[in-house]
């Protein structure tokens, strides 16, 4: 069961960064899935109390994030929310609350945003669209963050 699951993440997640990278444009169905199988693997390895806690620090964190994004764009861009922060995006950070203990999933999740950055300053030149695949280039972190998991090379995801 779990061996499905981790299958059916790996997929998910790599779809988020093909559509998002391509297209700009993500299956909302997939933000769901991601959530429930990230939310599934971390209840597996904590106390129920520890994970409804860690769930509700990681929300509160996330909407900290947007909401300071929210008034950024507001106030100091004076742009239409929209046209800066995609919903994908934000159901993308929505999923990944449910991943990590909140000590790993702020580290995660800034890093997650330094590696989309970096990405994004690399493959700026050959992109044909100008706006960041932030939920893509995300997804793939955590992709790989999965994986560096499953294969012992990160010690501990859920207990930090």
């Amino acid at each position: 069961m779990i061996i499905a699951i981790k299958l059916i993440l790996i997929a998910s997640l790599l779809y988020i960064f093909f559509q998002d990278f391509k297209d700009r444009e993500v299956y909302w169905f997939l933000f769901p899935i991601v959530g429930i199988l990230t939310g599934v693997l971390h209840f597996n390895e904590v106390l129920k109390e520890v994970f409804l806690l860690t769930l509700i620090y990681n929300v509160f964190f996330v909407l900290f994030i947007f909401i300071l994004t929210f008034f950024y764009i507001k106030l100091k861009l004076k742009e239409k929310f929209s046209h800066v922060f995609g919903y994908g995006d934000l159901l993308f950070f929505i999923a990944i609350t449910f991943s990590f203990s909140s000590f790993s999933f702020i580290v995660l999740f800034v890093m997650s945003l330094i590696f989309s950055l970096s990405l994004h300053l690399i493959l700026k030149n050959k992109a044909s669209q100008s706006s960041v695949p932030l939920a893509g280039h995300m997804s793939l972190f955590f992709l790989f963050t999965y994986l560096a998991y499953w294969m012992g090379v990160v010690d501990s995801l859920y207990r930090i």
